[in-house]
């Protein structure tokens, strides 16, 4: 599979005709149809399916556009690692984050990056663990800011001086407002919506000491402001972490912390033997502990 080819494959899904991306990318409409052909072939499956005026994206399709995305942004970037010049520092920095206040250590540190080095560029993807553990491990980003315990088999780790505590997002009109802390039993019999990471990973069985199929989780999600929605619109109430409350109180929502208070500690990981770029070594000195 050639790059030029899943750059043919691409101009196709953005342009949504094979006529259409053929002008774009200065082809023949047979020639680009046949590149295309051969592509399905190598595959052994259909990546299209053809209409009377537009193409769609077979199941197969839209997986080969998610790999074929991301091996093209992994082209660009190490591309532009290696062109960079000795002596004049810039480039880019990835970072992969939720949405938690722990983010302002990262900002923070690469604010004093960017005084020295005011060609470095960053770009932070947002994203709940899985996200962020799966651009690490395919090296899309540099840098990831969990929460959490870590895997010291595959990841180099900096503790981040923050941490947080885990309790309920609600309507500020829920009887459950009333209380200081939520007991877990308060919870038994409530519409719960939980992140996609605590389902998965068993926190609700630690937080509210019942499995999640003993419990009425009526919607996941993957970040907090969509959860908040949720709660605003009485879908239920959401278990969350306090710091990723932080932009959603609209006024209508309160978070309240669970009573068996569980702290969860933050973390700042990369690949082990990982090879930075000149620009993300600045900023792994920036976030090393001194």
């Amino acid at each position: 599979m050639e790059l030029r080819v899943l750059q043919y494959f691409l101009a196709v899904v953005r342009e949504e005709s094979i006529s259409g991306a053929a002008n774009a990318l200065h082809l023949s409409q047979p020639t680009l149809s046949r590149q295309l052909k051969d592509l399905e072939d190598e595959l052994g499956k259909q990546l299209f399916l053809r209409g009377s005026k537009k193409i769609t994206l077979t199941d197969e399709g839209r997986i080969l556009k998610k790999r074929a995305e991301e091996i093209m942004s992994l082209v660009q970037k190490t591309e532009n690692e290696i062109t960079v010049s000795d002596e004049h520092i810039s480039g880019d920095v990835f970072i992969g984050a939720g949405e938690t206040v722990g983010v302002r250590y990262l900002t923070k540190a690469a604010k004093r990056v960017r005084d020295e080095y005011p060609d470095i560029r960053f770009h932070i993807v947002s994203g709940d663990r899985a996200d962020v553990v799966e651009r690490i491990d395919s090296g899309l980003v540099d840098f990831g800011l969990i929460f959490g315990s870590v895997d010291d088999t595959k990841y180099e780790s900096i503790r981040v001086p923050n941490s947080d505590v885990w309790g309920v997002l609600m309507r500020r009109d829920s009887p459950l407002a009333e209380k200081a802390e939520i007991e877990p039993k308060d919870l038994y019999d409530k519409p719960l919506i939980v992140s996609r990471q605590a389902e998965k990973t068993g926190i609700v069985k630690r937080l509210l000491r019942r499995s999640a199929d003993k419990l009425n989780i009526v919607a996941t999600y993957n970040l907090i402001f969509n959860g908040a929605l949720m709660v605003q619109d009485g879908i239920g109430c959401a278990l969350s972490l306090e710091s990723l409350t932080a932009n959603t109180d609209s006024g209508e929502l309160v978070f309240r912390p669970l009573s068996n208070v569980l702290c969860e500690e933050m973390h700042i990981i990369r690949k082990k033997d990982n090879v930075f770029s000149k620009a993300a070594e600045k900023f792994l000195a920036q976030i090393l502990p001194e």
